[in-house]
């Protein structure tokens, strides 16, 4: 099989199986499991670049503020968004983050339109609009807006926003990305560690491996995703990415039996028929475009 399918698909299937990670860490607040995953992100990525290598870049950027400015507001925004994710997997949502995921693709859509004036043929704007649609059932059918999955979305549609004039590649700007988030993270963990209450080391080895390890759970499926891009062609990617938020469906209906009553199949299925739509019009007109590598689920 070319490995760029299999790259493609490890990325997605990792990012797929997210929340039964997130589930083994739930003892520990999800402050700290961001914290966590923000520091051992960049030793981790750090260490690949060394080996790679790939040091004469930063340097550069380092002098650049309005790079910098670009990357710490990304960083800001990733970083609201794991926490979000972090916390709704913990606190049995995991179907509506979901929702969130399936949705992303389509609200990054609707920001082009609205803030690059980009324009959509009439299939692309059907989409949105039945989108829009399956959204508002699913507000009256929750008796709420599902703010998680409007949070997720709007959050990572932002953050893509954010790195379409970003100059730098994938690995590069997670590296810059991680390094504006390593201080405040590494100060906020010594500060409950200070006080008590910090759970690296005080709730068994299992814990303390799987905090560590937060690092490279979430710096290789970017790694996957930077040789399957380079290998296989976007449209391909482009159905790909969606196996990620229906692995998160089915855990949370399945593996930890979350509330999804039949009502709800209507507004998940006007949202599916969306991105089916959406993403037969990309392939029909030759516009194989794909959400950013940063706006897959976390």
């Amino acid at each position: 099989m070319n490995k760029g399918i299999v790259a493609g698909l490890g990325a997605y299937l990792l990012w797929g199986v997210f929340p039964i990670y997130w589930k083994w860490l739930h003892t520990v607040p999800a402050s700290q499991i961001l914290a966590h995953r923000m520091v051992w992100s960049l030793i981790f990525v750090a260490g690949v670049m060394a080996l790679q290598r790939d040091r004469d870049w930063l340097r550069l950027v380092l002098r650049q503020r309005k790079t910098l400015l670009v990357y710490t507001l990304a960083a800001i925004l990733l970083s609201g968004n794991w926490f979000i994710y972090i916390w709704a997997v913990n606190a049995n949502y995991i179907v509506e983050t979901s929702l969130g995921y399936f949705i992303n693709p389509l609200v990054s859509v609707l920001m082009g339109v609205i803030l690059l004036k980009e324009k959509l043929r009439h299939r692309q704007a059907a989409a949105v609009i039945l989108a829009g649609v399956g959204v508002l059932y699913l507000a009256f059918n929750y008796g709420r807006l599902p703010w998680i999955a409007l949070a997720l979305a709007f959050s990572f549609a932002t953050y893509g926003l954010l790195k379409k004039t970003a100059p730098l590649s994938a690995t590069r700007s997670f590296t810059l990305e991680t390094m504006v988030m390593f201080l405040p993270a590494a100060a906020y963990l010594i500060f409950q560690e200070v006080h008590g209450v910090g759970a690296f080391a005080h709730q068994g080895w299992l814990v303390t491996l799987l905090l560590v390890l937060a690092g490279p759970v979430t710096s290789i499926p970017l790694i996957l995703f930077g040789v399957a891009a380079r290998r296989i062609p976007l449209s391909m990617i482009g159905f790909l990415q969606y196996i990620a938020p229906t692995l998160q469906f089915l855990i949370g209906v399945f593996i930890y039996h979350e509330d999804f009553p039949p009502s709800r199949i209507l507004g998940f299925s006007l949202i599916w028929l969306a991105l089916l739509i959406y993403s037969l019009d990309s392939v029909l007109n030759g516009r194989k475009k794909v959400i950013p590598l940063e706006n897959i689920g976390d």
